[in-house]
């Protein structure tokens, strides 16, 4: 019974908005903040406007806007995309195997990793462990790593190809 109760709660709190009555924007919903720290201040006025229209239950002003922001076709070259606003690689079958690995060398003493352990390597890069966890038996100074692309953008940090890796992410 307070289960059909809460059910039904829902259903008419969510029935004004699934009828586009009261439908207030992102951007009225959302501070800056939020808008930068869920990617949404990266979308034009045309997605933004096609997302709202989505969310308001109006498909056809969604594909109206979706056909206005869809860029033309042209053959003059323009400047490439900051990193902030380059496009994202089109998915496929390897996805993040077309990198290639990074070989480099660890900065200092390394005598093992955990999680939290973070590699410093002479490029500047800076490498934070994720998983696994390693006690070399012997302590190596400023060791040749490789850090290996895998499947699903995942990083791999090597030290040596008869020890376990571990998975790290980029930090710098």
């Amino acid at each position: 019974m307070r289960t059909a109760l809460l059910a039904l709660a829902c259903l008419l709190a969510c029935a004004p908005i699934a009828h586009g009555a009261s439908y207030v924007p992102l951007e009225q919903r959302l501070t800056p903040q939020q808008m930068d720290e869920t990617g949404l201040s990266s979308l034009t006025a045309a997605q933004r406007a096609a997302l709202d229209a989505i969310l308001r239950g109006d498909s056809d002003a969604a594909l109206t806007a979706n056909a206005v922001a869809a860029p033309a076709t042209s053959s003059t070259t323009t400047a490439a995309p900051s990193p902030a606003t380059a496009p994202l690689r089109a998915p496929g079958p390897r996805i993040g195997l077309d990198d290639e690995p990074i070989a480099a060398r660890a900065m200092g003493t390394i005598a093992g990793w955990e999680p939290g352990t973070v590699f410093t390597l002479d490029n500047g890069q800076r490498w934070a462990v994720l998983k696994g966890k390693v006690t070399l038996k012997a302590p190596r100074e400023n060791p040749e790593i490789l850090v290996i692309p895998s499947i699903a953008g995942r990083w791999f940090l090597q030290v040596d190809e008869d020890l376990p890796s571990a998975r790290v992410y980029l930090v710098e």
